[in-house]
């Protein structure tokens, strides 16, 4: 957040801060049913389409966050009893094509211009399981040199599997899903792999659990090599204290 400065007699100006990165033009688009597309990030050149996000999605997306990371002080705009999906088209100034990261400071900039967005950091312990190697080491190896990132979910009866080419472990802690807490990678790997996870989802355990069940705690450990112990760490979090609907194109 930038503060104007009074400038006291006989001192000199202090230098201007940079210029925050913005979109040389925007829309923002209610995006109305049937949604077809949700949470689709889709740049070309100086073009950026977001289309099927929802405001907590485009927060998240801007300042580069995990889900727990973002709280809201007051409800945000808009019922509470359906979501309000957005599509934005926006276009950097110049040619050139701005990076993932640049973009973002450009979305920060039409959140706190379009969306009125303000909020606060603060720093609180969090209960989380923290993703740890096993005894004897992953049971994944390295993904051959020159692929790229790819995931594929499906179902095989009572279990959901993940499937992820080229992964980093924070791709990888995103395949663990279906737990009541954070999941914070302290395994200190890094590279790409390619894994398959494949563990009954909590909540059929909990309400109706089954002789072949496999838990994701016991599917990390047998599949993956790692493990889950759960601990409380100080996370940061983006507190909301205001945001309103966007203004008009």
């Amino acid at each position: 957040m930038l503060f104007a400065a009074a400038l006291l007699a006989g001192q000199a100006a202090p230098s201007a801060g940079p210029k925050p990165q913005e979109f040389e033009v925007a829309s923002i688009r209610v995006y109305p049913q049937p949604w077809r597309v949700l949470h689709e990030f889709s740049a070309a050149g100086s073009r950026l389409t977001l289309q099927g996000y929802e405001l907590r999605d485009l927060i998240i997306e801007a300042y580069n966050l995990k889900n727990y990371q973002l709280r809201f002080a007051t409800a945000p705009p808009g019922p509470s009893d359906q979501p309000t999906f957005y599509n934005i088209a926006a276009k950097a100034s110049g040619d050139a094509a701005p990076t993932r990261a640049e973009f973002r400071l450009m979305l920060q900039s039409l959140l706190a211009t379009r969306f009125q967005l303000k909020f606060h950091r603060e720093t609180k312990e969090t209960p989380v399981y923290a993703l740890m190697v096993g005894r004897n080491g992953p049971k994944f190896k390295e993904s051959a040199a020159g692929g790229t990132f790819h995931s594929l979910t499906s179902v095989n009866g009572r279990n959901q599997i993940a499937e992820l080419t080229h992964a980093t472990m924070d791709q990888i802690i995103g395949s663990i899903t279906f737990l009541d807490r954070p999941v914070l990678d302290k395994t200190g790997i890094t590279g790409t792999y390619d894994i398959r996870l494949e563990a009954t989802p909590e909540f059929r355990i909990n309400n109706n659990p089954q002789p072949g069940d496999t838990s994701m705690f016991t599917a990390v450990q047998e599949q993956l090599g790692l493990r889950l112990e759960q601990q409380k760490l100080s996370i940061e979090v983006l507190v909301i204290d205001s945001v309103e609907k966007p203004s008009e194109n």
